[in-house]
């Protein structure tokens, strides 16, 4: 019949044809009944409690320690299983723990008679696998393998370690008070240098900002100016744009003047040639007959006018003669006249000049009296005495003929007032 198991145990089969026995860990196997035996054996782990109680160490220090030990039955090991099945095969849980116990304490107890309490104290970790180590290779070789040792406590009845942790304690404390302040200066170091980093960073940060400010500023100012620069352009091509679509409508316009005009022209002429015809049919050909007639009509004139002026020439050298013959004897006449004042002026010199003097006078007084009858407007002002009016102006005019002889006796040295009185025919 078939048996089955667990993975937490394992079978042991023996008898009829199973030399040696097979042994199955989790699993199932075939027993005939009556001629096989079946046994089983666990696989649990066990979890020792080491004591040693008042070993001496190496320095002759008695103490106690405890350790907790994980040990179990190895049954994927052949080999391991095959051991354990002759060692605890029959064995309860119970057992198979006090036998491992009792190995453990073995090596527990010999490894602690060779460290000193110091050691065994500051360095359990070292304690603890020494135990393991050797533990192991004892418990293996009765199938067990030990899963995990550790050190549990440590304890005495002479206050060894309490002494000894007085001195620690107090070294701890030491420690703790030098290791206080020098963490409250290193606290207050890293603290200043924390708010220096953080006063650096800010600084940074602002500089950046500020940089950052500044780039944007001067991004902005540049694309301030490409904005500005394309819309002047944009502008000014606009106004290009509106100035030569004005410029074309202009020449448009010319265009059409220039066209109209031409039209006004060629009517202009058509008119000039009709105008034209009409006056060659109604002006020009008549006018070319009266100018005919006319032109006849002048040089009849033309013959009678030379005619007439070679007859007012014969008449005019006729008269001309007599002219020269009278003025010719008018001449003889004046230079006999004047040969005889000449005679006059020898004999009566002084007198004959006073006498020309006084013919020219009347002479003088109408050059000075002239220039008064070309004035339009004469505007006499007044002082309150003497005449006024034409009075005044003739008077004004006697008075400069009254100062005429002065003048003459001044410029030719003769007297005219005393020649007046020696004049030959005057004198009474």
């Amino acid at each position: 019949m078939f048996f089955t198991c667990g993975p937490n145990e394992a079978m042991v089969v023996s008898g009829f044809c199973r030399s040696p026995p097979v042994m199955v860990a989790g699993g199932r196997v075939f027993v005939l009944p009556c001629v096989q035996q079946i046994q089983r054996i666990s696989l649990n782990t066990l979890t020792l409690n080491v004591k040693s109680e008042k070993v001496y160490t190496r320095h002759g220090v008695p103490i106690s320690v405890t350790g907790i030990a994980q040990v179990k039955i190895q049954g994927q090991n052949k080999e391991m299983l095959a051991a354990a099945c002759q060692m605890f095969l029959g064995k309860s849980e119970s057992e198979i723990s006090q036998i491992a116990l009792e190995t453990l304490e073995g090596h527990q107890r010999a490894i602690m008679a060779h460290m000193t309490v110091e050691e065994i104290y500051k360095d359990r970790q070292k304690f603890s696998e020494q135990v393991f180590n050797v533990a192991s290779s004892d418990l293996v070789n009765m199938g067990i393998s030990v899963v995990s040792y550790t050190l549990k406590d440590i304890h005495d009845d002479q206050d060894y370690l309490h002494s000894l942790g007085k001195a620690r304690t107090a070294q701890v404390q030491k420690d703790a008070r030098i290791g206080e302040a020098e963490a409250k200066r290193d606290a207050g170091i890293k603290e200043a240098k924390a708010k220096q980093e953080k006063l650096s960073a800010q600084y940074i940060s602002e500089a950046e900002m500020a940089k950052a400010q500044r780039d944007y500023e001067l991004k902005k100012a540049t694309y301030d100016i490409e904005v500005n620069t394309r819309k002047a352009e944009s502008d000014l091509a606009y106004q290009l744009q509106v100035a030569r679509t004005k410029q074309k409508i202009e020449e448009q316009k010319m265009q059409v003047l220039v066209v109209e005009r031409a039209q006004q022209i060629q009517l202009q002429e058509q008119e000039i040639v009709r105008k034209e015809r009409e006056l060659e049919a109604t002006i020009k050909k008549p006018a070319e007959a009266e100018r005919y007639r006319l032109e006849r009509l002048a040089e009849a004139q033309r013959c009678q006018l030379v005619i007439q002026a070679e007859a007012e020439a014969e008449a005019l050298r006729v008269k001309g003669e007599a002219q020269a013959f009278a003025v010719e004897a008018r001449a003889r006449a004046e230079a006999g006249q004047m040969a005889l004042k000449a005679e006059a002026f020898r004999q009566y010199q002084e007198a004959a000049v006073v006498d020309m003097l006084l013919e020219k006078l009347p002479q003088v007084a109408e050059e000075i009296s002239k220039p008064l009858t070309e004035v339009k407007k004469i505007t006499m002002v007044s002082s309150g005495g003497g005449d006024v009016g034409a009075a005044k102006l003739t008077g004004e005019v006697l008075d400069i003929m009254s100062k005429l002889p002065d003048t003459v006796e001044k410029l030719t040295g003769v007297s005219i007032s005393q020649m007046s009185q020696k004049k030959p025919g005057r004198m009474s």
